[in-house]
């Protein structure tokens, strides 16, 4: 079984900086692409930053510059480290990762459970 568990969420003032953690476990061969993912109430999950194996990185026009995301490979790991929050970040982070899983080979994307992080004074 595999599991991707988010961690870092939280209340923050606008302005403020939270750092989110997705460590993967199980049978796991390796991680190839991975990413956030986040979803506010009443829209549509949306992508925020995304990491390929090789360390290329894309983010969304609305977090570019403010968000960071990085991967420790040994971890298993993918970071989301972000800077001058604004009300609007305000929403439910997911992680996604494309596992290539043990014994198989094969590669299945897997979602974690979700963080919340609110940007309120």
């Amino acid at each position: 079984q595999v599991r991707l568990v988010e961690s870092g969420g939280g209340l923050v003032q606008p302005g403020g900086s939270l750092r989110l953690s997705c460590a993967a476990s199980g049978s796991i061969f390796r991680a190839n692409a991975m990413a956030w993912y986040r979803q506010a109430p009443g829209k549509q999950r949306e992508l925020v930053a995304g990491i390929t194996s090789s360390g290329s990185t894309n983010y969304a026009d609305s977090v570019n510059v403010r968000f960071t995301i990085s991967r420790d490979d040994a971890k298993k790991t993918v970071y989301l480290q972000m800077n001058s929050l604004k009300p609007e970040d305000t929403a439910v982070y997911y992680c996604k990762a494309e596992i290539v899983r043990l014994p198989s080979f094969r590669s299945i994307d897997y979602w974690g459970q979700g963080t919340q992080v609110t940007v309120s004074s």
